[in-house]
């Protein structure tokens, strides 16, 4: 257990070298402030999926198709907007269907048998396919609701300068670590991804606490899709692509197990930190934006390798 403490404390000492690195290196733009507002307005959308996909990959169990929920899910808001003039009626929808569709992996994975990976590639394609067939593959502008309550409430700028997305994600992560560790569900989701049998023999009905799971994450993937959508006043058929690797990045450099049973939620709130300001910083030192990707990978890779020869050992 003391040195998953220790763990976490690098992944600290890791986020303040990397930053330290591009401060050095590009002082002009790391020493405005005005690249950390741009983190606070970001950050968030990657930051919420991670942390929403951790009790998941805690469970032994993985999801790859939120970043198509998150494009129907899109889709839907939008469109409902545009048609009723109700933002109200457009996030419920939204949610609704975050559902729903949860609901449809997990019950393929649970009831079917069909492991979670392999699930949701075929989800993942599903609802790709399904928000290009609604939408004909034409975006959506949605300017005006820049003046609407709900952005204000969500991605609007309070005290006038701090986006909401980023206090709505700190509020998430404190909900999540709650649960997580200090619920009996938490300790539920903990016992299944450890061992799976031996929580069955402990009463814990393992179904149920997956299926939850699975909904959740839809659920967070299409509040994620609002967020997103609300920020930039427009959907595209390509909503949530590209963040499959940033969210994963994130898990995996902050400390869950990739063989589940372990996790750390503070640790993904700093490791989506760390991703976030990856890219900007490459960029900013004048590379390729290409480099990212390889980055992105390396870090995955190395995370992963350190995680299993950890378990060898007993320590976690």
């Amino acid at each position: 257990m003391r040195e998953k403490y220790i763990y976490q404390l690098s992944i600290f000492v890791i986020l303040f070298m990397t930053l330290g690195l591009f401060i050095a290196a590009v002082p002009e733009v790391f020493l405005q402030s005005r690249i950390y507002i741009s983190y606070l307005s970001i950050i968030p959308f990657t930051m919420i999926l991670a942390l929403a996909l951790t009790p998941l990959i805690i469970a032994k169990e993985i999801d790859l198709s939120f970043p198509s929920i998150m494009a129907v899910s899109g889709y839907i808001f939008s469109q409902t907007y545009l048609t009723f003039d109700n933002t109200f009626l457009a996030f419920l929808l939204s949610l609704v269907f975050g559902f729903f569709a949860g609901l449809f992996n997990g019950l393929i994975v649970v009831k079917v048998g069909v492991p979670s990976i392999i699930a949701t590639i075929g989800s993942q394609f599903l609802f790709r396919g399904l928000a290009m067939i609604l939408s004909g593959g034409s975006a959506l502008s949605i300017i005006d609701i820049k003046e609407n309550y709900i952005s204000e409430l969500f991605t609007g700028r309070w005290f006038g300068i701090f986006p909401a997305q980023s206090f709505w994600v700190i509020l998430f992560a404190f909900i999540i670590w709650f649960v997580l560790f200090k619920h009996k569900f938490g300790n539920e989701v903990l016992f299944v991804g450890d061992n799976i049998k031996a929580a069955k023999m402990m009463g814990i009905n393992t179904d149920k606490t997956r299926i939850i799971l699975f909904i959740q994450m839809g659920m967070i993937s299409s509040f994620s899709a609002v967020l997103l959508t609300l920020e930039m006043a427009s959907w595209w058929p390509t909503n949530g692509e590209g963040y499959l690797l940033l969210v994963f990045a994130s898990i995996f450099i902050g400390g869950t197990s990739v063989f589940g049973g372990s996790g750390t939620i503070f640790g993904t709130f700093i490791g989506a930190i760390i991703i976030g300001i990856i890219e900007s910083g490459i960029i900013a030192m004048g590379l390729d934006g290409f480099y990212t990707r390889f980055i992105y990978g390396v870090i995955i890779l190395i995370a992963v390798c350190v995680h299993a020869k950890i378990l060898k050992k007993g320590k976690i």
